[in-house]
């Protein structure tokens, strides 16, 4: 699909891999509705980016707030084509440790997030989307997921978030079967270890472990790189139903 001229929602578009997918749609011609419950960083990012981005507060776990998210961006733009899922929290902790059990209610919360979540922005953009004149291709529109290469190599303490990243794994290809008949495409990508906030919080031991790990480059990935990528998924019609990898060869140890 031709990015020029197409509007997309992008959740956790206020940061990290977020704002970088933001970004580099819009250098590609596009339109983008920076949705985030980070309001400043989101109403800067979109800010920045002038007149082809509008920011709203959008919790991806709230229908509401996700419909209005996508009434938002047929109001600003007039139509969505597209949509990048962003939006998410991690968290560390072992099932039996030494505060005892894992809290349910925290598995939960990450599950809520990153995998309901998911589901809820493509299940309210897909209508939208469907809604668009097909091209002379007969494409309406495409949907970027992230999960993470924690949904095949997760490490001890990530039993809640490689469980979410790995439902987001899990319902790719069964979402881009139905919805190929309306001409949508949807696809994963799974981020290894990149410069994110999220990834900030780690100690620089803990990374530096982990990078030890990569194939090449031996270094964290840059949001950039992950944009880069997600241009490419819109732009090339054969990719669909796919997870793809973006993670330098990099294989996760146990801990």
């Amino acid at each position: 699909m031709d990015i020029a001229g197409k509007a997309f929602l992008v959740t956790g578009g206020g940061s990290g891999l977020g704002e970088a997918a933001a970004r580099g749609l819009v250098a590609a011609g596009g339109r983008v509705l920076v949705a985030d419950v980070q309001d400043d960083r989101g109403a800067a990012v979109a800010a920045d980016l002038g007149e082809a981005a509008r920011f709203a507060h959008v919790d991806v776990t709230d229908e509401a707030g996700v419909r209005a998210g996508v009434d938002a961006a047929n109001e600003a733009f007039g139509a969505l084509h597209g949509a990048v899922s962003c939006a998410g929290v991690a968290i560390a902790r072992r099932v039996a440790g030494r505060d005892g059990p894992h809290p349910l209610d925290h598995f939960e919360r990450v599950v809520r997030v990153n995998l309901i979540g998911t589901f809820n922005v493509i299940r309210l953009v897909t209508a939208a989307i469907a809604a668009n004149d097909p091209d002379d291709q007969g494409e309406r529109g495409v949907i970027v997921n992230t999960a993470s290469i924690a949904a095949f190599d997760g490490q001890v303490g990530q039993a809640a978030y490689a469980a979410s990243k790995g439902g987001v794994v899990g319902m790719t290809l069964p979402i881009a079967r139905e919805l190929g008949r309306s001409g949508i495409r949807v696809v994963t990508i799974a981020p290894g270890v990149f410069e994110t906030p999220m990834m900030a919080m780690l100690p620089a031991e803990a990374r530096d472990h982990i990078l030890e790990q990569a194939v090449f480059p031996a270094r964290l990935g840059r949001p950039e790189e992950f944009a880069a990528l997600v241009r490419h998924v819109v732009e090339n019609r054969m990719l669909n139903g796919e997870t793809i990898r973006l993670d330098g060869g990099i294989r996760m140890p146990p801990r």
